[in-house]
Protein backbone atom coordinates (compact mmCIF):
# COMPACT_ATOMS: atom_id res chain seq x y z
CA UNK A 1 0.00 0.00 0.00
CA UNK A 2 1.13 3.55 -0.74
CA UNK A 3 1.93 5.75 2.26
CA UNK A 4 -0.50 8.67 2.51
CA UNK A 5 1.14 10.25 5.56
CA UNK A 6 4.76 9.91 6.66
CA UNK A 7 5.79 11.33 10.04
CA UNK A 8 9.53 11.66 10.54
CA UNK A 9 10.79 12.05 14.12
CA UNK A 10 8.62 15.05 15.02
CA UNK A 11 9.12 16.84 18.33
CA UNK A 12 7.11 19.61 19.96
CA UNK A 13 7.26 21.51 23.24
CA UNK A 14 5.97 24.69 24.84
CA UNK A 15 7.27 27.26 27.29
CA UNK A 16 5.61 27.69 30.66
CA UNK A 17 7.17 30.93 31.84
CA UNK A 18 10.88 30.36 31.29
CA UNK A 19 10.63 26.61 31.54
CA UNK A 20 10.49 24.58 28.33
CA UNK A 21 8.23 21.53 28.59
CA UNK A 22 8.58 18.86 25.88
CA UNK A 23 5.26 17.33 24.85
CA UNK A 24 5.97 15.19 21.78
CA UNK A 25 9.41 13.60 21.85
CA UNK A 26 10.12 11.89 18.55
CA UNK A 27 7.21 10.28 16.66
CA UNK A 28 7.73 8.18 13.53
CA UNK A 29 4.63 6.94 11.75
CA UNK A 30 3.52 5.81 8.29
CA UNK A 31 -0.16 5.76 7.38
CA UNK A 32 -1.22 3.95 4.21
CA UNK A 33 -3.80 5.20 1.73
CA UNK A 34 -7.26 4.22 3.05
CA UNK A 35 -5.97 3.04 6.42
CA UNK A 36 -7.83 3.71 9.68
CA UNK A 37 -5.45 4.55 12.52
CA UNK A 38 -6.59 5.02 16.12
CA UNK A 39 -4.30 6.77 18.60
CA UNK A 40 -4.75 6.17 22.34
CA UNK A 41 -2.71 7.34 25.29
CA UNK A 42 -2.94 8.51 28.89
CA UNK A 43 -4.67 11.81 29.63
CA UNK A 44 -2.41 14.79 29.00
CA UNK A 45 0.19 12.81 27.06
CA UNK A 46 0.07 15.06 24.00
CA UNK A 47 -2.51 13.36 21.73
CA UNK A 48 -4.18 16.62 20.70
CA UNK A 49 -0.81 18.33 20.24
CA UNK A 50 0.12 15.52 17.86
CA UNK A 51 -3.19 15.84 16.02
CA UNK A 52 -2.78 19.61 15.62
CA UNK A 53 0.56 18.99 13.93
CA UNK A 54 -0.87 16.29 11.67
CA UNK A 55 -3.70 18.60 10.57
CA UNK A 56 -1.26 21.48 10.09
CA UNK A 57 -2.48 23.87 12.80
CA UNK A 58 0.94 23.73 14.51
CA UNK A 59 4.40 23.08 13.09
CA UNK A 60 6.74 20.61 14.80
CA UNK A 61 9.84 22.04 16.44
CA UNK A 62 11.85 19.47 14.49
CA UNK A 63 11.18 16.60 12.13
CA UNK A 64 8.68 16.61 9.28
CA UNK A 65 5.21 15.49 8.24
CA UNK A 66 4.69 14.49 4.62
CA UNK A 67 1.23 14.18 3.07
CA UNK A 68 1.16 12.79 -0.48
CA UNK A 69 4.93 13.22 -0.49
CA UNK A 70 4.78 16.96 0.29
CA UNK A 71 5.77 18.53 3.58
CA UNK A 72 2.85 19.66 5.71
CA UNK A 73 3.22 23.40 6.33
CA UNK A 74 -0.35 24.23 7.28
CA UNK A 75 -3.97 23.08 6.90
CA UNK A 76 -5.17 22.38 3.37
CA UNK A 77 -8.17 21.05 1.50
CA UNK A 78 -7.01 17.42 1.43
CA UNK A 79 -8.03 16.86 5.05
CA UNK A 80 -10.72 17.95 7.49
CA UNK A 81 -10.92 17.80 11.28
CA UNK A 82 -13.93 16.56 13.26
CA UNK A 83 -13.41 17.53 16.90
CA UNK A 84 -15.18 16.99 20.20
CA UNK A 85 -16.22 20.67 20.33
CA UNK A 86 -18.38 20.46 17.21
CA UNK A 87 -18.20 22.58 14.08
CA UNK A 88 -21.70 23.13 12.68
CA UNK A 89 -22.93 26.71 12.40
CA UNK A 90 -26.02 27.21 14.62
CA UNK A 91 -27.51 29.88 12.33
CA UNK A 92 -27.52 27.58 9.28
CA UNK A 93 -29.81 24.67 8.49
CA UNK A 94 -28.46 21.15 7.97
CA UNK A 95 -28.49 21.64 4.20
CA UNK A 96 -26.82 25.07 4.46
CA UNK A 97 -24.15 23.64 6.77
CA UNK A 98 -23.44 20.85 4.30
CA UNK A 99 -23.24 23.34 1.42
CA UNK A 100 -20.97 25.75 3.28
CA UNK A 101 -17.65 24.14 2.36
CA UNK A 102 -18.53 23.43 -1.27
CA UNK A 103 -16.87 25.52 -3.95
CA UNK A 104 -17.82 26.58 -7.46
CA UNK A 105 -16.79 23.27 -9.03
CA UNK A 106 -19.84 21.71 -7.38
CA UNK A 107 -22.58 22.67 -9.82
CA UNK A 108 -25.55 21.32 -7.85
CA UNK A 109 -24.69 22.04 -4.24
CA UNK A 110 -28.18 21.36 -2.91
CA UNK A 111 -28.29 17.90 -4.48
CA UNK A 112 -24.84 17.06 -3.12
CA UNK A 113 -25.81 18.29 0.36
CA UNK A 114 -28.99 16.23 0.26
CA UNK A 115 -27.02 13.16 -0.86
CA UNK A 116 -24.75 13.34 2.20
CA UNK A 117 -27.67 14.11 4.48
CA UNK A 118 -29.25 10.89 3.23
CA UNK A 119 -25.94 9.03 3.61
CA UNK A 120 -25.92 9.73 7.37
CA UNK A 121 -29.64 9.20 7.86
CA UNK A 122 -30.80 12.83 8.00
CA UNK A 123 -33.29 12.77 5.15
CA UNK A 124 -36.24 14.91 6.20
CA UNK A 125 -34.09 17.08 8.46
CA UNK A 126 -32.35 19.12 5.75
CA UNK A 127 -34.19 22.32 6.75
CA UNK A 128 -33.78 21.89 10.51
CA UNK A 129 -31.41 24.07 12.52
CA UNK A 130 -28.82 22.52 14.87
CA UNK A 131 -30.89 23.52 17.93
CA UNK A 132 -33.69 21.31 16.57
CA UNK A 133 -31.51 18.18 16.36
CA UNK A 134 -30.49 15.62 18.96
CA UNK A 135 -26.84 15.20 19.92
CA UNK A 136 -26.52 12.16 17.70
CA UNK A 137 -28.03 13.95 14.73
CA UNK A 138 -25.65 16.86 15.24
CA UNK A 139 -22.68 14.51 15.16
CA UNK A 140 -24.01 12.88 11.98
CA UNK A 141 -24.44 16.33 10.44
CA UNK A 142 -20.79 17.06 11.27
CA UNK A 143 -19.67 13.83 9.63
CA UNK A 144 -21.80 14.59 6.54
CA UNK A 145 -20.38 18.11 6.34
CA UNK A 146 -16.86 16.73 6.48
CA UNK A 147 -17.53 14.11 3.81
CA UNK A 148 -19.33 16.49 1.45
CA UNK A 149 -16.11 18.36 0.63
CA UNK A 150 -14.50 15.07 -0.44
CA UNK A 151 -11.49 15.11 1.90
CA UNK A 152 -8.76 12.57 1.34
CA UNK A 153 -8.10 12.40 5.08
CA UNK A 154 -10.48 12.53 8.05
CA UNK A 155 -8.82 13.74 11.25
CA UNK A 156 -10.98 12.94 14.28
CA UNK A 157 -10.09 14.23 17.76
CA UNK A 158 -12.33 12.40 20.29
CA UNK A 159 -15.42 13.23 18.21
CA UNK A 160 -17.76 10.93 20.16
CA UNK A 161 -16.64 11.76 23.69
CA UNK A 162 -19.70 13.91 24.50
CA UNK A 163 -22.16 11.15 23.49
CA UNK A 164 -23.56 8.45 25.73
CA UNK A 165 -22.33 4.89 25.15
CA UNK A 166 -25.32 3.78 23.06
CA UNK A 167 -25.27 6.84 20.81
CA UNK A 168 -21.50 6.58 20.41
CA UNK A 169 -21.94 2.99 19.25
CA UNK A 170 -24.62 3.99 16.75
CA UNK A 171 -22.47 6.76 15.29
CA UNK A 172 -19.49 4.41 15.02
CA UNK A 173 -21.62 1.90 13.11
CA UNK A 174 -22.78 4.68 10.81
CA UNK A 175 -19.19 5.80 10.21
CA UNK A 176 -18.14 2.26 9.31
CA UNK A 177 -21.05 1.99 6.87
CA UNK A 178 -20.04 5.27 5.22
CA UNK A 179 -16.39 4.23 4.96
CA UNK A 180 -17.51 1.08 3.13
CA UNK A 181 -19.05 3.35 0.48
CA UNK A 182 -16.43 6.11 0.42
CA UNK A 183 -12.98 5.03 1.51
CA UNK A 184 -11.00 7.71 3.35
CA UNK A 185 -7.75 7.67 5.26
CA UNK A 186 -8.71 8.21 8.91
CA UNK A 187 -6.74 9.23 11.99
CA UNK A 188 -8.76 9.00 15.19
CA UNK A 189 -7.69 10.14 18.65
CA UNK A 190 -9.71 8.45 21.36
CA UNK A 191 -9.58 7.62 25.06
CA UNK A 192 -11.88 4.63 24.49
CA UNK A 193 -9.96 1.40 23.80
CA UNK A 194 -13.12 -0.47 22.72
CA UNK A 195 -13.90 2.32 20.26
CA UNK A 196 -10.41 1.93 18.80
CA UNK A 197 -10.79 -1.86 18.58
CA UNK A 198 -14.17 -1.49 16.91
CA UNK A 199 -13.04 0.93 14.20
CA UNK A 200 -9.33 0.83 13.47
CA UNK A 201 -6.95 -1.16 11.30
CA UNK A 202 -4.09 -0.27 13.64
CA UNK A 203 -3.95 1.15 17.16
CA UNK A 204 -1.03 3.36 18.18
CA UNK A 205 -0.43 3.54 21.95
CA UNK A 206 1.37 6.66 23.16
CA UNK A 207 3.51 6.90 26.27
CA UNK A 208 3.08 9.49 29.04
CA UNK A 209 4.43 12.97 28.26
CA UNK A 210 6.79 13.69 26.63
CA UNK A 211 5.06 11.21 24.38
CA UNK A 212 6.50 8.61 22.08
CA UNK A 213 4.97 5.59 20.37
CA UNK A 214 4.97 2.92 23.06
CA UNK A 215 3.26 0.08 21.20
CA UNK A 216 1.46 -0.70 17.93
CA UNK A 217 -1.39 -3.21 17.54
CA UNK A 218 -2.63 -4.44 14.17
CA UNK A 219 -6.26 -5.57 13.99
CA UNK A 220 -6.96 -8.17 11.32
CA UNK A 221 -10.54 -9.07 12.26
CA UNK A 222 -12.95 -7.99 9.48
CA UNK A 223 -16.07 -5.92 10.06
CA UNK A 224 -18.54 -6.50 11.63
CA UNK A 225 -16.45 -7.28 14.70
CA UNK A 226 -17.42 -9.05 17.88
CA UNK A 227 -15.85 -7.20 20.77
CA UNK A 228 -16.31 -10.48 22.67
CA UNK A 229 -13.88 -12.14 20.23
CA UNK A 230 -11.16 -13.73 22.43
CA UNK A 231 -8.41 -12.21 20.28
CA UNK A 232 -9.88 -8.71 20.66
CA UNK A 233 -10.37 -9.23 24.41
CA UNK A 234 -6.73 -10.24 24.69
CA UNK A 235 -5.68 -7.21 22.64
CA UNK A 236 -7.83 -4.96 24.85
CA UNK A 237 -6.06 -6.29 27.94
CA UNK A 238 -2.67 -5.77 26.30
CA UNK A 239 -3.51 -2.18 25.30
CA UNK A 240 -4.84 -1.36 28.75
CA UNK A 241 -1.71 -2.96 30.18
CA UNK A 242 0.39 -0.59 28.09
CA UNK A 243 -1.67 2.23 29.63
CA UNK A 244 -1.03 0.93 33.13
CA UNK A 245 -4.48 -0.58 33.71
CA UNK A 246 -5.08 -4.21 34.71
CA UNK A 247 -8.51 -5.77 34.16
CA UNK A 248 -10.11 -7.98 36.81
CA UNK A 249 -11.89 -11.22 35.78
CA UNK A 250 -15.28 -9.49 36.21
CA UNK A 251 -14.23 -6.75 33.78
CA UNK A 252 -13.46 -9.23 31.00
CA UNK A 253 -16.82 -10.97 31.37
CA UNK A 254 -18.93 -7.85 30.86
CA UNK A 255 -18.25 -7.38 27.15
CA UNK A 256 -20.59 -6.33 24.36
CA UNK A 257 -22.17 -9.02 22.19
CA UNK A 258 -21.94 -9.07 18.40
CA UNK A 259 -22.12 -5.58 16.88
CA UNK A 260 -24.55 -5.63 14.01
CA UNK A 261 -23.62 -3.01 11.42
CA UNK A 262 -27.09 -1.88 10.32
CA UNK A 263 -27.90 1.56 8.87
CA UNK A 264 -29.38 4.15 11.20
CA UNK A 265 -32.79 5.70 10.74
CA UNK A 266 -33.95 9.18 11.59
CA UNK A 267 -35.62 7.95 14.77
CA UNK A 268 -32.52 6.17 16.08
CA UNK A 269 -30.92 9.44 17.20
Amino acid sequence: MVDKIVVNNIKKGFYSGKEFKPVVDGIDLEVAEGEFIAIVGPSGCGKSTLMNMLVGFNRPDSGSILVNGRERKGPDANGILISQQGSVFPWLTVRQNLMFGLNDKHTDKEALADYYAALVGLTGFEHHYPRELSGGMLKRAEIARALAVKPEILYMDEPFSALDALMSLRIRLELLRILEEERHTVLLITHDVEEALHLADRIIVLSPRPTKIQAVFEIKQPHPRKLSDPKLLTMKEEILGELGITLTPDDTQNEDSTIQETPMTETSA
